[in-house]
């Protein structure tokens, strides 16, 4: 409930007077003691002082301390919406690659500091160019889509996903070992490929390789990302090849 300011000031008022009124009983002069201030002398304005004009500005001074007031959170909520909006992909309900690699900065300071590895997966979709060429850019789009959220949506809150570039994303998988999230990346690759995603009336399916490096201690952020695409592209080599065979 909003108090007015006016209603505010005669508040402090009638509290002082209540705080003059004499008490009975042995411990009225240590209630007295304890009880506030006159409200004039607070606000440091003497009694005699406090005319209808000195109540004016009060008045009015507290409504504009009031405004301050809803201007500073209005202030602070668009620097929340506004880094939200730097830290997240222009497409995608993901991070961007900046607040992506700063995740994996957190994940390998966490392994420096409690020795708790954990692990960076890197995803890179096969056949995208086609459904650009065959279907449309809104087919593509539909597709980065699909993966987005099957990545989400298939994740912990205590992990990250964003993506890369064009048609690549990346993981973290906090806490995760190796072999853990090799284990998390195949399966999510299969959920990507085995659930079709919708354009335009048609279902289409589009699939994925992965690598996996980990997150320890020692390991700088650049070598990590390039040591998980790395291990990407070797995958989709064997895929590939295997096709091919």
């Amino acid at each position: 409930m909003r108090i007015r300011p006016f209603d505010a000031l005669n508040k402090m008022r009638s509290t002082g007077d209540a705080a003059k009124a004499p008490s009975s009983g042995s411990a009225s002069s240590s209630a007295g003691a304890a009880a506030p201030r006159d409200a004039a002398q607070i606000m440091g304005v003497p009694e005699n002082e406090l005319t209808p004009n000195v109540q004016r500005a009060l008045l009015t001074l507290m409504g504009e301390v009031d405004q301050l007031r809803k201007d500073t959170e209005r202030l602070r909520k668009r620097v929340r919406e506004l880094e939200s909006l730097a830290d997240h992909d222009v497409l995608l309900p993901v991070l961007n690659r900046r607040a992506f690699v700063r995740e994996v900065s957190r994940a390998l300071a966490l392994a420096e500091r409690h020795q708790a590895p954990s692990a960076l997966v890197y995803f890179d979709l096969n056949g995208f160019k086609q459904i650009n060429d065959e279907y449309g850019h809104a087919a593509g789009d539909a597709a980065l889509h699909h993966v987005a959220a099957t990545l989400t949506g298939n994740l912990r809150e205590t992990d990250s996903v964003g993506r890369l570039g064009g048609d690549e994303f990346g993981v973290v998988l906090t806490l995760t070992t190796v072999v853990q999230a090799e284990h998390k990346a195949d399966e999510l690759a299969s959920e990507i490929q085995n659930t079709a995603f919708v354009h335009e009336g048609m279902e289409l399916h589009i699939n994925a390789a992965w690598g996996v490096h980990p997150l320890q201690p020692g390991v700088a952020v650049d070598a990590a990302m390039a040591q998980a695409d790395a291990a990407m592209y070797a995958r989709k080599q064997e895929i590939k090849a295997a096709a091919d065979g």
